[in-house]
């Protein structure tokens, strides 16, 4: 795969997380009291290219081509809309930090998911 496609599979994945509902949460109500979660999102990626020679088709040496990308995202605060009127709260404490330790755990997941993922192709071959 060339390297320009690596980059855009990569930010093609980052677009589908990075959305309005990834800084702005889905709208819960619950008794007469709506939530929206207020988060802070970031992401990075990068990409490198490779270089090879063979004399016989499939039999050479060489390096590879690669790319990664990585999504942060982290609950700030949540607006309340009540009966008294609307609000913004700040995310202190035993929430914020579950969440993100959840949101921390994400890329190691994924990691491993892909890892296997690439030994079931290697199986196959």
């Amino acid at each position: 795969m060339e390297v320009e496609k690596l980059v855009k599979a990569t930010v093609d994945e980052i677009q589908k997380v990075l959305s309005s509902t990834s800084v702005m949460g889905e709208p819960k109500t619950i008794e007469g009291v709506t939530l929206i979660p207020l988060m802070s999102t970031g992401f990075m990626f990068g990409a490198g290219g490779g270089t090879g020679k063979a004399d016989t088709p499939g039999k050479g040496e060489g390096e590879g081509e690669g790319a990664a990308g990585g999504v942060g995202i982290k609950p700030v605060a949540m607006v309340i809309i009540d009966k008294s009127g609307v609000r913004v709260e700040a995310m202190k404490g035993g929430l914020a930090s579950a969440v993100e330790k959840i949101a921390e755990k994400a890329p190691e997941v994924v990691g491993q998911m892909m890892a296997k993922k690439r030994e079931q192709k290697e199986e196959k071959k």
